[in-house]
């Protein structure tokens, strides 16, 4: 197995490794008794360093002209790539999600970079409108410093989609990894940083009390924070004395409705990989399953052998195709929920072979589940399980799917699975979601330039991507002159 470790990551203000009084070590979700690093913890002294710094770089970098912002963010690219297969191991290490799944993010982030810079030549247009009395420009300024809380679970392309957006805006900004993913950022940030004037990038570790301080610095501007709905709201009380700016991109419990015309055999093995895939541990993915009455039993009995087929071990097994949940907390948090899933009655199967048995207790491993038939109201269906758990659902009749697929306050991502596009298309409007994808779960590279990224309900707040994400880090400014 290849090996991964970093001895020790400090924080990054100004452009300058910044030491410490404490530092905490980093594990391997999937081998316990491996540490992998030690990672600088900050307090809010610290914070306001960086801040300060974000703030005095924002003064000459917002006047930078759109040309070398962009100049600038294009030299990103090279560095993702030729950094996408080592930080991937680390990445994996830290997360414990396969290193295919994380190279990918790599070529998402590449994909962010490009489309922002593309966005951006038409978004930064200013609106000017003339008539006999008067003129009137209405153009697009900076915020100022930015502070974005980015998650543990797809830590790359989530850092690169503040990163990118907020810099070719002309904005500075303080990132904020997750404690227990912050090896690979922190690499790959540091790098990132040099081919810009100090303090436009700065990096700042440490749990909520971190957090807490960016959220109250009067200097910050503008919050983008990707996580969960309980951290938000503190995020959002935080905010509140200094009335910053909010954007927040946060869980989901994403429906799939499969439709009676689907074909079972291929769309089996979609949702699988939709469901299971990092462990279930990402916002977007199929959070339970509706399926037509009549083709229930038929439609279980191939989920439960394609989850039966899953493999569960250390991510730098190659063998292995789902790894552990990458932290006690989620451990703790979805095997309590499979407990009390099995507490209340219903039908639970735990599937999937493990790897490597005498390992199984030195990680976060859970077996992959099916709840099959469950109350539509139940806590397995409503809440949003973060993990390897799936409930399938029978229903029948399309007002019944659509009443139980908006019956939860979440409203992230949807999938509707079916061979009559039109019909599909029509359901799809009648989801309340910010997205709904057709027979797949994601984007095409056409959705991923275009598509922007978000929820409605308690899934967020704003979007990322496309020129609606760059929307989130400007302000208006009018300008109306009397002749």
């Amino acid at each position: 197995m290849n090996t991964v470790r970093v001895e020790k990551i400090n924080l990054l203000i100004n452009n300058q490794d910044v030491e410490t009084e404490s530092y905490a070590e980093v594990k391997d979700p999937g081998r316990l008794t491996d540490v992998i690093g030690v990672v600088a913890q900050g307090t809010a002294k610290h914070v306001d360093e960086a801040v300060q710094a974000a703030h005095r770089a924002f003064k000459t970098w917002r006047k930078t002209g759109m040309d070398e912002r962009a100049g600038l963010l294009r030299k990103i690219i090279p560095i993702l790539q030729e950094n996408a297969d080592p930080l991937s191991l680390v990445f994996s290490r830290e997360t414990g999600m396969l290193p295919g799944w994380l190279r990918a993010e790599f070529d998402y982030s590449v994909n962010t970079v490009l489309d922002t810079i593309d966005a951006a030549e038409s978004f930064f247009q200013p609106k000017r409108v003339e008539d006999e009395s008067s003129w009137v420009s209405v153009e697009k300024r900076p915020i100022g410093v930015i502070a974005g809380i980015v998650p543990w679970n797809a830590p790359i392309v989530l850092t690169i989609q503040k990163v990118a957006p907020a810099l070719i805006c002309g904005n500075t900004i303080v990132i904020k990894p997750s404690p227990t993913a912050p090896l690979g950022v922190s690499l790959l940030l540091k790098k990132i940083a040099a081919l810009f004037p100090p303090g436009v990038i700065n990096v700042v570790h440490g749990g909520a009390d971190v957090g807490s301080a960016l959220a109250t610095h009067p200097l910050v501007r503008k919050i983008s924070f990707t996580g969960g709905g309980a951290i938000a709201k503190h995020v959002m009380r935080d905010a509140a004395d200094t009335l910053k700016g909010l954007h927040f991109e946060l869980g989901g419990n994403d429906p799939a409705i499969v439709l009676d015309d689907a074909d079972v055999e291929t769309v089996v093995p979609k949702i699988a990989t939709a469901a299971f895939r990092r462990s279930g541990q990402f916002c977007y993915a199929v959070k339970r399953v509706y399926v037509p009455q009549r083709m229930y039993d038929d439609f279980f009995e191939r989920m439960r052998q394609a989850v039966g087929d899953i493999r569960i071990g250390h991510p730098l097994d190659e063998s292995v195709s789902m790894g552990p949940v990458n932290n006690a907390n989620q451990f703790k948090s979805v095997s309590g929920l499979i407990e009390r899933t099995k507490q209340s009655g219903a039908a639970v199967f735990e599937l999937g072979h493990k790897t490597e048995p005498d390992n199984w207790d030195n990680g976060y491993y859970i077996m992959p589940s099916l709840v099959r038939n469950p109350d539509p109201h139940q806590e397995i269906v409503a809440c949003e399980q973060f993990g390897p758990i799936l409930p399938l659902i029978p229903y029948r009749t399309e007002e019944e799917v659509i009443e139980l697929a908006n019956q939860t306050e979440y409203g992230l991502g949807s999938t509707i699975w079916s061979s009559d596009f039109e019909r599909a298309l029509r359901l799809s409007r009648e989801i309340e979601a910010g997205m709904t994808f057709i027979n797949q779960n994601g984007w095409s590279r056409l959705g991923y330039r275009h598509i922007p990224w978000g929820g409605v309900k308690q899934s967020g707040i704003g979007r990322e991507n496309s020129e609606i994400g760059l929307a989130e880090y400007i302000e208006y400014h009018a300008i109306n002159y009397h002749k």
